[in-house]
């Protein structure tokens, strides 16, 4: 049973928190239907908050492209089926997202938490009142009140170097993710085109010589059949010829990631009841790679894919991930299906990679099958290694297993780590079980990770440098340099290029260059203090959605969920792992000295020569975005422990600090519409949420001064 949803005090009714939380997201007259009323009512709610502002044709971007924002705004907001009339979906489209669109229905928690329905109701004098207050208080924070300056998804043209720099790194094949793509499904709508001419002409210029999208096989080619789960495949096929024939156009190769076979819900196995593998949770199941046919189909799938659409460079693979695939994908489950749970774990996902690579190879020897060690348990991993045909290249984690220090407790990285440079001692071993019998194959984060994931990219340029000349030393020359974050064309890739004190000309110019490595250096010792055990705090913790994440009077009872909603489960953000006193400890120590880094920037400012001061002001607003998120995740943590000791003097400072950080943030978000956005989360806050900060805050300080008075 879901939980029931929260409140949201720091507004006077719920239905006014329902026009504010979708203001410039949906039209107003979207909103009056659902609430039951007028749109010159919902018009004049907003104007009573305080809310300004003519949004125009944003609203369709928002339902296209950032339908994820949507949903996160409002699942503890609205029931399902409002919802769903906010979207304009239906439920078969939100159960395939849910499904489909990287793991979302993990990301938000499971369930829609239970809430009643909101229709719109007469405001009482208490009410008005109340509204008339935060109005006062928007005001007061926010006095120019302009939603944005830069309108969401415009984001700047990337610059693309005057010299390009293809042919210059000693890195053969670099492969990225377009930071503004759609993730879910960018192909079933040709007007979204996850890669335009002037992103694959920057990453060109910029040195990138592949991308990537990801692909669901049967709803590109329906390799089982036809059947109703295949219905648009040929527009997604279509579009896919597209891409990859403008992708070649620019030098550049298209990989598809694939994650296969994918599960299915009960009624695809009607007529093919063999097929139906181990359960893989919400009436869906695996498909049983122990049955010979769906070796066979999956081959001869991905062989037809290839044949129609012969431009495409290859696939990338995982197939331990959290989506269930084959029956031993997820361990636990691998004793319910009779046929799978007595094999070596290890086979099952090397014969799902032999049927991919020996179909695309029958079709194009020379396309890469790239296998991603992602998942594979170290017991069997190079048992793995050894399986897997000649043909294929051996992709891993760089920095897994690398190990950690907090105040004295040792950990290890997961993965997506920037401040904890690899290679690890994993991969190390799985690349050197290769041998020379299989190309490998590193993949990295140069731009940012989880540990900060709201910005195009994290201004560490040493820490960056110094994994790239490990792997050189390691013998890699192929890397994938993101996932699908941290893929903005710019920022840190120069370094694959570039040496650090060419790169830091190319900012400062040649008289500040030292000047602004030792900044750097600065940002890079205190990033190296970012607490992290496993992929715990990456996934868990508040430092990806920073201020806008709410504080709570008192605890919600809520899990945090994957890089969503971290809530105030400051449980989990320690991860069983460390204590709370040193997670705090550390972000503090981490937003101390990332602040003195901040200093050294603005000292160094005012210097910069006309020529590189675009540049540089961008890598700075990056660097004051990164400062804000990681001061207020140590608030956060500090604010916890003390309401825990009714430590309400102290709660007060820590309330005025993240209404600091969230009104500098959101001076920085009115102005670069790339703040906040990651492409398979969508925005994870806007410029309201982080007013919607405030308010919640000045609403905690009044309740606490409340406790004073008592």
């Amino acid at each position: 049973m879901n939980q029931n949803a929260f409140d949201f005090p720091h507004f006077p009714t719920r239905f006014q928190a329902v026009i504010w939380r979708n203001w410039g997201l949906a039209e107003p007259e979207r909103l009056a239907r659902i609430l039951g009323t007028t749109t010159a009512m919902v018009n004049e709610l907003a104007e009573q908050m305080g809310l300004i502002g003519d949004f125009g044709g944003v609203y369709k971007l928002w339902r296209t492209r950032g339908y994820i924002t949507i949903l996160r705004k409002n699942w503890h907001l609205l029931p399902v089926g409002q919802i769903l009339e906010l979207l304009d979906w239906n439920e078969d489209k939100l159960r395939f997202h849910l499904k489909e669109d990287d793991f979302l229905q993990i990301k938000l928690g499971g369930g829609n938490p239970k809430t009643d329905r909101v229709v719109y109701r007469p405001l009482t004098r208490g009410q008005l009142e109340a509204t008339d207050t935060l109005r006062q208080i928007v005001q007061k924070h926010f006095p120019n009140r302009m939603f944005f300056e830069a309108s969401p998804f415009s984001f700047p043209k990337p610059v693309i170097p005057e010299d390009p720099l293809e042919g210059k790194s000693p890195f053969r094949l670099r492969l990225t993710y377009a930071y503004c793509a759609l993730y879910g499904d960018p192909l079933a709508d040709p007007a979204l085109d996850p890669y335009p001419d002037e992103i694959l002409a920057s990453y060109a210029a910029t040195g990138i010589n592949a991308v990537w999208l990801p692909g669901t096989l049967y709803t590109l080619i329906p390799w089982f059949g036809e059947t109703e789960f295949s219905a648009g495949h040929e527009i997604r096929l279509r579009n896919l010829q597209k891409i990859a024939r403008r992708t070649r156009q620019h030098g550049m190769e298209l990989l598809l990631y694939l994650n296969e076979p994918r599960n299915m819900p009960d009624a695809f196995f009607t007529g093919r009841p063999d097929w139906r593998g181990a359960p893989a949770g919400n009436d869906c199941y695996a498909l049983c790679t122990s049955i010979p046919d769906v070796l066979q189909c999956l081959k001869k799938g991905v062989a037809e894919l290839f044949r129609r659409v012969p431009e495409l460079g290859g696939v990338f693979t995982i197939t331990m991930s959290e989506n269930v695939t084959h029956c031993q994908s997820k361990r636990p489950i691998a004793h319910l299906c009779a046929r799978c749970a007595g094999r070596p774990a290890e086979e099952l996902p090397v014969e799902v990679n032999r049927a991919i690579a020996e179909g695309i190879h029958s079709i194009n020897p020379s396309a890469h099958v790239i296998v991603w060690s992602w998942g594979w348990q170290q017991e069997w991993a190079e048992k793995a290694v050894g399986l897997l045909p000649d043909d294929v290249t051996l992709l891993c984690v760089s920095e897994t297993f690398r190990p950690t220090l907090a105040m004295g407790i040792s950990g290890r990285v997961g993965d997506y780590s920037m401040s904890k440079p690899g290679p690890g001692p994993l991969a190390s071993k799985l690349w050197k079980a290769a041998g020379t019998r299989l190309q490998t194959m590193a993949k990295v984060q140069l731009n940012n990770t989880w540990e900060c994931s709201a910005v195009p990219y994290i201004p560490v340029p040493q820490l960056v440098k110094q994994h790239l000349d490990n792997l050189r030393k390691e013998g890699i020359s192929d890397l994938m340099v993101s996932w699908t974050l941290g893929g903005w064309p710019g920022g840190n890739f120069p370094l694959l290029h570039m040496d650090l004190h060419d790169f830091a000309r190319s900012m400062a110019g040649e008289e500040r260059a030292e000047e602004l490595l030792r900044a750097w250096q600065v940002l890079c010792d205190a990033f190296a203090e970012f607490p992290l055990h496993e992929s715990t705090q990456l996934h868990l913790a508040p430092q990806n959605c920073g201020p806008a994440n709410l504080l709570f009077a008192k605890p919600s009872g809520y899990r945090a969920t994957m890089v969503c909603f971290p809530y105030d489960d400051l449980e989990s953000w320690c991860g069983g792992h460390f204590p709370e006193e040193v997670l705090e400890s550390q972000f503090v120590k981490l937003s101390e000295r990332w602040q003195e880094g901040l200093c050294l920037l603005s000292k160094l400012a005012p210097g910069i020569p006309s020529e590189t001061k675009n540049r540089f002001d961008d890598m700075w607003r990056m660097a004051k975005v990164v400062g804000c998120h990681f001061s207020s995740c140590a608030c956060q943590i500090a604010f916890i422990r003390r309401r825990s000791d009714q430590a309400l003097a102290e709660m007060m400072s820590l309330l005025d600090q993240e209404i600091h950080e969230a009104k500098t943030l959101a001076a920085i978000v009115r102005k670069d519409a790339r703040i906040g956005f990651e492409a398979s989360n969508h925005y994870c806050y806007t410029y309201a949420d982080l007013i919607e900060k405030v308010l919640n805050c000045e609403d905690l300080k009044i309740k606490i001064n409340d406790h004073f008075s008592k």
